[in-house]
């Protein structure tokens, strides 16, 4: 199973100049939660922006440089490779960043969303999600506290 996860604004920002916009804390161990143990897909600059590889997880990093090798990385220079390199009956993790949710778009079973609730300005976007080729099974909307300067909702989306 290919899944594709993020936190998207409703103006389907991701994030500007590499790095998320809000910091939502439940987001992070959510993501922890749902990809730990797994193999997790994402492009050069999404892995560049994380301060040390993530624990308990395989990564799997697109790039067009060639000498490109990441100590604790598999390095392939296509998503269809990434994909390739990962076991069959794996759930694999499309992490991001905005190109690598549209090309991964078309091979996703399964989209897992925080949708923040504000819009930003952005750089970076996930693809729309077309609700004629997906559907939302599940919904948690979250009020804004004092860690979380806006409302969310985990959405889980999949492919009708």
């Amino acid at each position: 199973m290919i899944v594709m996860i993020a936190a998207v604004a409703e103006n389907n920002a991701l994030g500007k100049n590499n790095e998320l916009v809000w910091h939502l804390p439940n987001d992070f161990k959510r993501f922890k939660t749902l990809t730990s143990g797994h193999y997790i897909i994402m492009g050069r600059k999404t892995f560049e922006s994380f301060p040390k590889p993530l624990p308990n997880r395989t990564h799997v990093v697109i790039t067009r440089q060639e000498d490109y090798n990441p100590e604790g990385c598999i390095v392939v220079n296509s998503l269809q490779n990434a994909i390739e390199v990962c076991p069959e009956n794996e759930t694999i993790y499309i992490i991001g960043g905005g190109e690598i949710y549209n090309l991964g778009l078309p091979f996703a079973d399964k989209i897992e969303i925080t949708r923040v609730h504000d819009n930003f300005e952005a750089d970076a976007f996930f693809p729309e999600i077309n609700p004629l080729e997906w559907e939302i099974i599940e919904s948690d909307f979250n009020l804004k506290d004092e860690k979380h300067l806006f409302d969310y909702t985990y959405q889980t989306y999949v492919r009708k």
